[in-house]
């Protein structure tokens, strides 16, 4: 009889021990758990963003298809660069206030050149860097004299500012100056991917 009083509290703690243990591997099967999902999500989230700037660096990489086009453009055609042709996205003065490149409007007589094998729409605008339209040396119905951003300045005549090279003590040369453009090209990508991306060309008049 004494045999088995002894033996009943230790059952009773064995069986006590037995749940302690359970519950603590719930806690940490419940840890596990959690640090599994985020580590999931981590992971999820860093091959989204890995993919994103893969997309907008294609993106950026294709515009140069677009500067490119309007260069051939701009040398094709520079006898006819005095006015705006907007069926080829070109206008022929400067604008008055920065426009917000992201929005269309701004983009609604842009060049289209497409998509390409990445998926990778072009468009292209050119604005000739005068004040107005016209002859560069001209003047605009007002009588106000064009002011246009050429190579050769137009002050007074001396050897600094004429000549077709811009290296100081460089060989002066008498020839037409070339006018600046401006050519900004957006690519609409993959995942609504945008960049815009824009070059300053000099082409002789």
């Amino acid at each position: 009889m004494m045999k088995q009083k002894l033996m009943m509290p230790a059952l009773a703690t064995a069986s006590r021990q037995h749940g302690v243990v359970l519950m603590v591997a719930l806690i940490v099967l419940i840890a596990m758990t959690l640090a599994g999902l985020a580590l999931w999500r981590a992971v999820d989230s860093g091959n989204v963003i890995a993919g994103n700037l893969a997309f907008k660096q294609s993106a950026t990489m294709s515009a140069d298809r677009g500067l490119q086009a309007a260069l051939v453009w701009l040398d094709n055609n520079r006898n006819a660069l005095a006015d705006s042709d907007t069926a080829h996205g070109y206008i022929a003065n400067t604008l008055s206030t920065e426009p917000d490149w992201y929005g269309n409007s701004i983009w609604s007589n842009a060049v289209d050149l497409g998509a390409d094998a990445a998926g990778n729409r072009v468009q292209y605008l050119i604005h000739r860097l005068c004040r107005t339209t016209g002859a560069y040396n001209g003047e605009d119905g007002t009588g106000q004299a064009n002011s246009c951003s050429t190579s050769l300045s137009k002050a007074p005549v001396t050897n600094a500012t004429l000549g077709s090279s811009l290296q100081i003590g460089a060989a002066v040369y008498q020839s037409n100056p070339s006018i600046y453009y401006r050519i900004t090209a957006r690519v609409l990508g993959p995942r609504n991917t945008i960049s815009i991306v824009q070059a300053t060309v000099m082409v002789p008049v």
